[in-house]
């Protein structure tokens, strides 16, 4: 498929309230801004992720054509506090930093990577502040908070772009975070920006924010997650192709369809690309004069208007939904197809393909218990 899932090789969470406190190995990360009755100062917690670099190269040199989207999504674990629209901020982030290996429950607190004093374990240097005219910077109220948070890029370093990048959640929406953050890889692949990760908060104003009304809490899983939800970064290009041959061929230009998948063992390595052929024929065939049977024509779906998705078969989640750009049907001489690399699906799990089809008239959702299991391997 031309989705390639890349899950981060570390993650943690920055909290004012506790600056010398890591949480690198904790199953949450928080973005939050609280006031508690015991403490009239406003605590803030802020997220860092961190995907790696020579894989990120290695999918956009070796496996992607074309132009290519990456979308940043992390999952929600609990959010409360969303009582007006608020807004996500996605930075680039300065600083080099470790992960550590600390929980948010650690007693004593585990003091070993990187937290809102500083990125770094033990060389007692902060987060750089920087400022405007430099193209980075950082934000904390001394009145609430010591120095520190993390620091931020603002730009790249052309200034050709400019961050950050958002997200508004209201207290009835979707709070899963999915944004694109095609600018920001671009920097990284190129080299104008090193790559150390993505740092995520609340905007400022809803920061060290004293009013008892404004207590935005979101926590997301991470990548120490036992559940199926760590975050990724979905690097999306268009693979289709339609090269059918010299040969006449047949489209499927009805909604009354028998759909099917071949080359489907049903069991795949994780680490496997695969390529399913999609069988297809009219349910009620037109009756004609024939030397053969009917059922057994070879029948193609319509050239860009055919598209697969994936679903999680317990949780019947879209693991990858339907894009009428990035998840297009490709045909050659023999049949449609499609390709997913096996990488991107948590192993050890059931999933099922569906197929959407729009012939011109009607758009078709074609779920007919097309099911794999993918493996460690």
């Amino acid at each position: 498929m031309a989705i390639y899932k890349l899950f981060p090789y570390k993650d943690t969470s920055l909290y004012s309230m506790y600056s010398t406190m890591n949480t690198g190995i904790d199953p949450i990360n928080q973005v939050s801004n609280l006031n508690f009755a015991v403490n009239t100062s406003p605590s803030v917690a802020r997220s860092l992720i961190n995907f790696d670099t020579t894989e990120l190269r290695d999918v956009l040199n070796n496996k992607v054509t074309g132009i290519w989207d990456a979308d940043l999504k992390s999952f929600i674990a609990t959010a409360q506090g969303i009582v007006e629209d608020s807004v996500l901020e996605i930075f680039p982030i300065y600083n080099s930093w470790n992960q550590g290996t600390g929980t948010y429950l650690d007693q004593p607190i585990t003091t070993d990577g990187s937290c809102w004093d500083s990125p770094q374990f033990g060389d007692g240097n902060a987060w750089d502040i920087g400022g405007s005219l430099l193209g980075y910077t950082s934000s904390y109220d001394a009145t609430y908070a010591p120095q520190g948070g993390g620091s931020w890029y603002i730009s790249s370093s052309d200034g050709s772009t400019t961050y950050p990048t958002t997200q508004s959640f209201g207290p009835r929406t979707d709070k899963d975070l999915n944004v694109t953050i095609t600018s920001m890889v671009e920097d990284w692949f190129s080299g104008s920006l090193p790559n150390n990760g993505v740092i995520i908060k609340w905007e400022n104003n809803a920061e060290f924010n004293t009013n008892r009304q404004v207590q935005p809490v979101m926590q997301y899983y991470t990548v120490d997650t036992n559940t199926i939800y760590p975050p990724e970064l979905d690097i999306k290009w268009d693979d289709s192709t339609w090269d059918t041959g010299s040969s006449a061929i047949t489209i499927l230009n009805q909604p009354n369809a028998f759909i099917d998948l071949a080359e489907n063992p049903g069991v795949f390595f994780s680490e496997s690309i695969n390529r399913f052929r999609v069988n297809c024929r009219p349910k009620y065939p037109a009756r004609v004069w024939a030397t053969s049977s009917l059922y057994t024509k070879q029948y193609y779906l319509p050239s860009g208007s055919a598209w697969y998705a994936i679903k999680d078969l317990d949780t019947d989640e879209y693991v990858v939904d339907f894009d009428s750009n990035y998840t297009r049907i490709s045909a050659d001489a023999s049949s449609s197809y499609f390709d997913i690399y096996m990488n991107g699906l948590e192993p050890e799990r059931y999933y099922k393909v569906l197929i959407q089809v729009n012939n011109g008239s009607s758009t078709t959702v074609y779920d007919n218990d097309y099911y794999f299991k993918v493996v460690n391997g």
